[in-house]
């Protein structure tokens, strides 16, 4: 399997991480077992001692509209897929113009804005397992029982692209910091929000080194200047204490936090998963 060396300092969206090798799988016939797949790195905190890595090859890139159905594969950049639909007028996909990552990980998670989430429109996918409908798939917030790397999806085709969507999402975006981060760091428990959480227990812009709970929506931790990994952790571990000790409510990370001394089963960061964008 070929293998390219990650410079993840730059590569990821939350700039920290060493240079890593990561496999590129183009057949499923390649031993992918044990791999993390990863996409544009847009939610990924990467620690010293990740995991096996994977990336789907390029060929997985695509968009396309065939037996009135949109067929859009793995590889696939959420920017990319936006510009498509509005180019050719079709709806449901606005909110994917300020929602990064590529189409893999957007499943894989049912990455979404509010009530807008991907897979309202998803019909099917195929995976290195082999092809799934919807109604096969265990899924919810911010949730799927997906196993194995997903190669495409299809979705149901729908036209009339809304431009007072698209500028709803804009505004819906506009409190969110430029600083880098890994998006939202936890997920918003139910009837709850984690930014109102965490700024309740006195974390809006605390800063430990170079990474901080940003003062602009708490919920994002933010790469400074120079942060690291360690420093990353020490504020979500902290926020999970705070939170759970002021309110009885665990944040769960919707951050991926790919180090293997923090991927147990009994992690109190996260549940291991084996694919994120």
């Amino acid at each position: 399997m070929r293998k390219v060396a990650t410079d993840f300092s730059k590569y990821s969206s939350i700039k920290i991480g060493g240079i890593f090798d990561v496999s590129v799988l183009e057949e499923c016939a390649q031993a992918y077992q044990n791999h993390y797949v990863i996409g544009s790195c847009n939610n990924i905190l990467m620690g010293q001692q990740p995991p096996l890595l994977l990336k789907i090859s390029k060929k997985h890139d695509f968009i396309k509209i065939e037996n009135e159905v949109l067929k859009i594969g793995a590889a696939t950049p959420s920017g990319k897929i936006a510009s498509f639909c509005k180019k050719n007028n079709i709806a449901n996909f606005e909110f994917l113009s300020h929602l990064p990552g590529t189409l893999g990980g957007l499943v894989f998670m049912n990455a979404g804005l509010k009530e807008y989430e991907i897979f309202n429109n998803l019909i099917s996918i195929t995976t290195c397992d082999g092809a799934f409908l919807k109604e096969e798939i265990v899924y919810g917030y911010r949730y799927t029982d997906i196993k194995s790397p997903i190669l495409e999806a299809t979705f149901a085709l729908s036209y009339g692209f809304s431009k007072e969507k698209l500028d709803m999402f804009k505004k819906m975006r506009q409190n969110q910091p430029k600083t880098p981060s890994a998006g939202s760091c936890f997920k918003n428990p139910k009837g709850d929000f984690a930014g109102r959480l965490i700024e309740a227990v006195g974390l809006k812009g605390h800063r430990v080194g170079g990474m901080e709970f940003s003062s602009q929506h708490a919920n994002f931790l933010v790469n400074v200047e120079n942060g690291t990994f360690d420093e990353a952790i020490y504020l979500i571990q902290e926020a999970q204490k705070r939170v759970y000790d002021t309110f009885g409510i665990w944040l769960e990370c919707e951050i991926a936090v790919l180090d293997v001394r923090y991927m147990g089963e009994n992690s109190p960061l996260l549940t291991p998963t084996k694919s994120r964008n």
